[in-house]
Parts: C-alpha cells; structure tokens; sequence
C-alpha cells in the first residue's frame, strides 16, 4: 500500500472533523454545515448538525444548473420488453419536480413516509427522487415480497401513502403487484391509504378496479415542485433488512451524511464522475440499488443504468455483456452469484466475443463473498480488474474496497482489501481483544461509524443499540467473521454464526467454501456445519456443477475432500460432498446456509420472504434430511 491510500485513510481517523467537513464542500448546501460530529446523544451520533439541503436538488438540480442538463443521467434498459430509454438530467429533474407536485398535492409533506412498491422501471427511481425533493421520507419494498412482508413494513413506518405498479416481469411469468398491495393495506389495518399507481401493458388488474390513482393522469395535472430543505440529520429513507421476522428493522439514513459520502465514494472507490457510465446490476428495493443505481451515481454527475433483466435466461448469458456494449458502461457493480450463474451457464466466456466491452474499466463485486475461481475467471474472461468490495445494509457504502479512483492497490483474491476512511476496523476475539494477523475473529468497527451509516433504527433506538452495539463496548458488531493479513488486507469469512466448532476447533465454513471453489467442475458451493454428537458439529458441503460437466459423484467428493484436507488440514474432518441442481438463495444473491443447517438439524425453521425460489428448498429438503427420502451425502 502507498502513501495516497495510506495517508488518505490516517487522516478520516486522526482528523475526522476536517476530513469529512472537507468532503462535504463538494456537496450543495442551503447552509454549509460548520460541524461535523454531534456526540451529544452517543452512542447515537449525528453528522454535519447544524447543515442544510437537499439530497434530490443534488442529485439533479445543481447538475442542470452547472450546464449539464443535456448529460444523460440515467439509462432504462429492459431486457424484458426489449426496449431502451434515455433521460437526461433537465428531463429527469423535470419529471421528478411533477412527480413531487403530485406527492405535494396529495398531502405529503416534510417527514411523512411514502412506500415505494415498484419493479426495474424509470418511475421507481422518479418517485424515490420525489420523495426526497419534498423532504418525505421514502421507504422502497422490494417488488417481490409476498404481501404480508409489505404490511409489516407499512405497519411499522406508517406512510401517508404507497406508490406502486400494475406488476414485474420474470423470464417465465408476469407477477401481479395490485392485488398483493390492496391485501397487504388491509392486513396493516389501512385499507383507505391513498395509492398511485403506474400502468403498465400486460396486467390484469387496474388502478381503476380498487379506486386508486393513475399515475400518468396525475402527472398530466400535475404543478411542479421545488427542492425542500431539510437538516442533514433528518431521516432521507428507511430500509429494512432482509429476512426479518415479525417486527421488521427498519435502517435508517440520513440526508447529509448519506450525501456526502455517496459523493466520496463513486469518485474516489469507483472513480467515477460526470460523464461516466455506472451500471450497477441489483434492484432499487436493495441498499445496493438505492446507493449505487439511484443516490451515488446522480450526486457524482454521472450516468446511470437501470437494468431490467437477468444475468441469464434474458435471453442468454450474454445479456450482461450486451449492456455494456450498447451503453459503453465503464463501471459495472453486480454480485458474485451473477457471474457464478454467467459461468455456469458460459462456461467458456464464448457469449462474450460477440460483444465490444472495450468501455468496461472496472466490474465491481459485493454482497456475497466472491470466491476465488470466479474471481479468476471474471479476471480471465473480461480483462479488466475485478474488485471485490464489502458492505452491508447497515453501512450504505463499503466497508473494505480496493480505492480505484483515489489510488489502485495491489488486488489479492479472497479479500476485499483494505478499511475505507471513517471506518476503525478491527479483528477481535471473544472478549473483544484485538488478535494477531491471519487469526481469523470478529470484524467490528469502532464508533463513531462514518457518514453515510445508519443512524438508528425506525423508532427503535433501544433496538439499535442492543442489535449492534453491546456485544463489543465501543464498537458496531458487523456479526461477520474474518481477519486481516500482514499487509492489512481483510478477508471476511462469513457470518459469525457459520464458524463450527469440530472437536473442539473452530474452523470457518467460509474458508472451506474457498477451496472447494477452485475445482473445475464446481459453479458454485455451500458448506454448513450439522450437528454430531461426538465431535459436535461436522462440516457437510453442497455442490452446484457447471453446466456441461461431466463427472462421477464419488470421484467429485474424494477431490474435494482432498482438496480440504490439503488446503485446511484433516482437523476439518470433510467428509461429506453432495451434488445440488441449486442452492436456496435470497433475490440479492446471499445463499441461505443458516436456513439449510436448520433443516438438516432438524429444528424449526422459517424460510426468508427474501427467498428467491421456495421450491429450491423443497428440494433439498430429502437431501439435508438423510432420514427423509432424497439423496443424501455422498462418502468418497
């Protein structure tokens, strides 16, 4: 690592006032904020108090009025109905300042709360615009949740009203959004709520038949609306975690910090600005989408691309390649499980040579550690630097990344390299005690967490404060396991839960998934740890296969228990490898290994609303459970 990163990053912890009081000037303000920190309320902290403005006039206004309006800042690609739609910043400003006339005209006002129900399409990202351009505070639900998950959300954020369309488009289906609206309303006890509605071809139901309001015929008498402002502390959007039960936690961002360091990032992680293309291959409803689809690319000046569509099956796995050729993308964000599905599909990369990716400079990786054969591969195939980069919803921005704009570190495979400004990370163990390098304990990060963070919990202070910041006095728990290595490079394992303990020995899964990864013939891998009443938990893997492999399951499972045994050392005890058509899967990607170990234990288990195919779990469920029929575990 060199002085520029180095230094860059002493500075955010030996100087924080300055540092981000020094970020924040590239930020538009109704008024500059003076300080940076309020610890009056900690462990509750606040950034840039005393700052006023607002985040959707940064986002589009000040482009306009800076001579840009002509620039695109956004690109709606929809592989699902083979169109494409360009908006520049005067249109898109122009769009959202009607939209938040709407908002306006229907009572939503400073603080109120607008649920954002709505699939890949260009008014999801006008309405969260909107929202913010009235200083409401928006609250995007992934399309896809089944509609008692929607009620639980607007129970608990209690919105004015709920923005919606007619419904989504999958590859095999059309999934119908009204009727799962009108019922989740009358399961939140609030049937009335007023609902807008965005036509779209194709669906059965109409705003019409539950009396609710057209989009387009509100828009068409619609008086446009000004930016409002508002105090950087005051909430922006609530998000809520996926896979939550029962109350759900609902994430709370600011205005000002969320600003200011979405600014920061895509200049100085991404290195990317006005003109550039950002395309960030998620959905709006993840944090993801609202950070690096919505937010970070539009507060940079750049533009960005609005994908509908697969990774494959849109048609083929050339669809991301096709893209960047047609946008001259020069970032592309996207998760691992994306290009493990490309590969497995596409082996060989030979969709790739029918498309001119030569505007790609960077494909970034999160939300799912990036193991290193798909690293290599991607690195391989595409020719460009790959960047595994870590975050959470919790955070809104990474962790750890490789610093592409503000100076380009060595990459190792298997990390996502180094703790960005702000953050004080740190590998602790049990007792909160720092570790050695390369011994593998809790990542934490000490407080006060960076602009951008969450600032709380949606009405639940005490909740905040006992999910994350009582295990370790001082410190944010990030619930993820790993360690750094000499040069300061973090490795995440996984989960603090999927650390097994075999006869005594704690061993990461994560580590383990790494070197059953490197196999040729695997796509992609899961390993869990099931109970055993002599050693008390065993490693058991599960294998997805590329497609066109041919190869022996009991000749697949030696290698692979070989391999473990060479990489990690027979104090794993790996002896058991199964074949699976697919592993069960959140729609962000996150393989559902906690769920898959409470099946083969045989305990209750609740299956996420985030699951991206319930029938992936059934199954599995012969195979996690050898006592029920299905195949069980293969033994080399």
């Amino acid at each position: 690592m060199l002085d520029s990163y180095r230094e860059t990053y002493e500075k955010s912890l030996a100087e924080p006032a300055a540092f981000w009081l020094g970020a924040a000037a590239r930020v538009g303000w109704s008024t500059p904020p003076r300080q940076a920190l309020d610890a009056s309320r900690a462990p509750l902290y606040g950034w840039f108090p005393d700052g006023i403005l607002n985040t959707s006039y940064n986002a589009l206004d000040r482009h306009v009025e800076a001579g840009r309006g002509s620039q695109d800042a956004l690109i709606y690609d929809s592989a699902m109905l083979g169109t494409q739609r360009r908006f520049t910043y005067a249109e898109l400003t122009g769009l959202v300042a009607d939209f938040a006339g709407v908002l306006r005209d229907r009572g939503v006002g400073k603080g109120d709360r607008v649920v954002i129900y709505m699939p890949m399409i260009p008014e999801a990202v006008i309405a969260m615009l909107a929202s913010a351009r009235l200083g409401a505070v928006h609250s995007v639900v992934f399309g896809g949740f089944a509609p008692k998950e929607l009620a639980a959300r607007i129970r608990d954020a209690q919105p004015v009203l709920v923005v919606t369309a007619s419904g989504g488009l999958e590859p095999a289906r059309r999934i119908e959004y009204l009727p799962a609206v009108a019922e989740a309303l009358a399961l939140a006890g609030v049937p009335g709520l007023p609902v807008i509605t965005k036509a779209r071809e194709g669906f059965a139901a109409s705003a019409a038949d539950y009396g609710w309001l057209d989009w387009d015929a509100e828009v068409a008498g619609a008086t446009p609306a000004g930016p409002v402002d508002v105090a950087a502390t005051d909430p922006l959007y609530i998000l809520y975690t996926s896979g939550t039960t029962g109350t759900p936690k609902g994430v709370v961002r600011d205005n000002g910090g969320h600003a200011v360091a979405l600014d920061w990032t895509l200049r100085n992680i991404y290195g990317a600005g006005p003109g550039d293309i950002m395309w960030t291959a998620s959905d709006v409803g993840w944090v993801v989408g609202h950070s690096y689809i919505v937010y970070g690319p539009l507060l940079a000046g750049a533009t960005s691309v609005l994908y509908e569509g697969k990774p494959v099956g849109t048609p083929d796995a050339g669809a991301f390649w096709r893209v960047v050729r047609d946008h001259r993308v020069n970032v592309l964000f996207t998760a691992p499980t994306a290009l493990r599905a490309i590969r497995k599909a596409d082996p060989g990369a030979t969709l790739l040579r029918d498309y001119d990716i030569s505007s790609l400079r960077t494909l970034f990786t999160a939300g799912e550690r990036l193991d290193t054969d798909t690293f290599h591969w991607a690195s391989r195939s595409l020719g460009v630097p790959v960047v595994d980069h870590w975050w959470q919803t919790e955070t809104g921005w990474a962790i750890c990344a490789n610093p592409r704009g503000l100076e380009e570190l060595p990459i190792k495979a298997g990390s996502p390299s180094v703790p960005m400004p702000g953050f004080r990370l740190a590998i602790v163990d049990g007792l909160g005690e720092e570790v050695e390098p390369d011994v593998e304990g809790n990542i934490v990060l000490g407080l006060p967490l960076p602009p951008g963070t969450l600032t709380t919990l949606w009405g639940n202070d005490e909740r905040f404060v006992s999910s994350y910041l009582q295990a370790f006095e001082g410190c944010y728990a990030t619930g993820d396991s790993g360690f750094r290595d000499g040069d300061g490079y973090v490795f995440v394992m996984g989960r603090t839960d999927d650390i097994i303990n075999v006869a005594g020995h704690r061993l990461s899964t994560g580590a383990m998934e790494q070197v059953i990864g490197q196999h040729p013939a695997v796509a992609e891998c899961a390993v869990i740890g099931l109970a055993d009443p002599l050693k008390g938990q065993r490693p058991s893997g599960y294998v997805v296969l590329k497609s066109g492999v041919d190869v022996q399951d009991d000749v697949l499972a030696a290698e692979l228990v070989a391999m473990v045994r060479r990489d990690i050392g027979a104090v794993a005890d790996f002896k058991h490898v199964t074949v699976v058509d697919a592993l069960p899967k959140t729609r962000s990607g996150k393989i559902l290994r906690k769920t898959m170990r409470q099946i083969a234990d045989g305990v209750d288990y609740t299956v996420p609303s985030t699951i991206e195919d319930v029938g992936v779990i059934e199954q599995l469920i012969g195979t996690l459970r050898p006592e029920t029929p299905g195949q069980g575990p293969l033994q080399p």
